[in-house]
């Protein structure tokens, strides 16, 4: 009876309860602080890194300015779903209307699909420094370093201003409860009471697209990066490049894993239980890996964070 009155009243532009991963858990309050802390981890993790590779000359190259550029998605990223939820929790309420899920959609649709080509062009930049490192300095300039990152950002608005506005006008008149604690696409679709197989489709090609074009990028970047360490002399310019490259290998296999999980997996491998847990890694810890990856295994930015915390100690 509620659902068919929920239909009655809001088959268009509506307010949806956002189930939430609290419903789930015996110690609603422990998982909230968790959380919390979590959140501010990832904050202050991420800001740390950025601010280390602009105030510190010896970061000012285009490795560590695509890895600020991934500091600051992941900062979006992570701020785009965690708050709202928090705050539901805590006032007790967990109602989204159709303009903050649809604007909560596009941010994070966006930001997804920026991340993908992001990491594709930090590949790029590892294959230049290791493959062609006299011709690094003219392939890797200043300009083309922010033609890439525009490109990235591009790429993941289209995304974003392509599956958020066809997403949000279809009619939802199932229930208004959704089974996640954001709004994500494949969440809401299934409240739809229309046939929404051809946009799932459609959905699952672009999707596709979106991974394979980063993923043929990176596949072949380290493929020359493992012919080139193979053909090394140095033993240590081969310890070197491995370790720059293994980092960075680790967050596309932590991000993409997860990413393929949730939108190229058919629906038969889905169940909102598995897929909350999938988002709860890639929305919430994967921003709190990301900078631990990138400066606890790294010297450079070891390096600079004791120079940093030197000069206020002695200050």
């Amino acid at each position: 009876m509620a659902n068919t009155t929920w239909m009655a009243n809001h088959s268009g532009w509506s307010d949806f309860i956002l189930m939430g991963l609290f419903r789930q858990s015996k110690h609603p309050a422990l998982l909230c602080v968790v959380i919390f802390v979590v959140f501010l981890m990832a904050l202050s993790g991420n800001a740390v890194l950025i601010l280390l590779i602009h105030c510190d000359a010896h970061l000012h190259t285009p490795m560590y300015f695509f890895i600020s550029q991934l500091s600051l998605m992941d900062m979006v990223y992570i701020s785009v779903t965690v708050p709202k939820m928090l705050l539901d929790q805590v006032m007790g309420v967990n109602q989204i209307s159709a303009p903050e899920c649809g604007m909560q959609m596009f941010l994070y649709v966006t930001l997804v699909g920026s991340e993908f080509f992001l990491l594709a062009a930090m590949a790029y930049d590892r294959y230049v420094a290791i493959c062609h490192p006299l011709h690094y300095p003219v392939l890797m300039t200043r300009r083309v370093c922010l033609f890439l990152a525009s490109g990235c950002w591009l790429l993941g608005s289209v995304d974003g201003f392509m599956l958020t506005p066809i997403t949000m006008t279809f009619p939802f008149c199932r229930s208004p409860e959704i089974h996640h604690f954001f709004c994500e696409v494949p969440a809401l679709m299934v409240l739809s009471c229309s046939d929404t197989s051809l946009y799932e489709t459609l959905m699952y090609l672009c999707c596709v697209l979106m991974l394979l074009i980063p993923v043929m990028i990176i596949s072949s970047s380290y493929l020359l990066i493992l012919l080139t360490i193979h053909r090394m002399n140095s033993a240590e310019g081969r310890k070197k490049a491995s370790a720059t490259c293994s980092s960075h290998l680790t967050v596309v296999i932590l991000f993409y894993g997860a990413a393929i999980y949730t939108y190229m997996l058919p629906s038969s491998f889905h169940t909102p239980e598995k897929d909350m847990m999938v988002s709860v890694f890639y929305t919430i810890l994967t921003p709190v890996l990301n900078p631990l990856i990138y400066s606890l295994r790294n010297k450079d930015v070891m390096g600079a964070l004791k120079k940093m915390l030197t000069v206020r100690i002695v200050l």
